[in-house]
């Protein structure tokens, strides 16, 4: 049976929970499974991150280690809207959409969850992934923006497709109206 170092460098991912690594194991016996874990992390062939999350070296994807601290989660908001320039101010924090608000750091890295009801959450609308990675769309992520906020102020609007954000209205159940979007769209 080849190691779980193998295991964990032939996959695409570069963050692993512990029900992951179990899996790539095929182990069912959690004693085991954290056995094995922190063999490897004593030897340093694996990286603790956090409480049941590893890395398989010091370069990892800081996104997709958001999206496995709280899951289902993806990428939105801020990050998302920042680096289209739909807003300039710089936030070197990590926005997530998850079941809960909290922000924590990990490893220097400031990750900032922010919760949508589950029926929102959960509605791969507008959601795509990126090497692995679930991301908002621009669309996606200025509706959660307003959904949470419907006053927000925006820097450049002109990225955003507004037809996809009419297509996004029934994610929110009425939550967001028409009219919304179109006092966005007409500034």
């Amino acid at each position: 049976m080849k190691n779980l170092t193998y295991r964990l460098y032939k996959s695409n991912n570069t963050v692993f929970t512990a029900r992951g690594i179990a899996l790539l194991l095929g182990e069912t016996d959690t004693d085991i499974v954290k056995s094995k874990i922190n063999y490897y992390v004593k030897r340093g062939e694996i990286i603790a991150l956090r409480r049941g999350i590893y890395a398989k070296d010091p370069k990892y994807n800081e996104f997709e280690l958001a999206t496995k601290v709280y899951s289902p989660s993806y990428i939105g908001f801020e990050t998302v809207l920042g680096t289209s320039g739909v807003t300039f101010q710089y936030d070197s924090r990590i926005f997530v959409a998850s079941y809960l608000s909290r922000e924590i750091k990990v490893k220097g890295i400031g990750i900032f969850y922010k919760q949508l009801k589950k029926e929102i959450l959960l509605n791969p609308i507008g959601i795509t992934y990126k090497d692995g990675v679930p991301w908002a769309s621009i669309e996606r992520a200025f509706m959660d923006k307003i959904y949470l906020n419907p006053k927000q102020y925006f820097d450049n609007l002109s990225p955003i497709d507004w037809q996809k954000c009419e297509n996004l209205l029934p994610v929110y159940g009425g939550a967001i109206k028409i009219d919304t979007i179109k006092s966005y769209a007409n500034n």
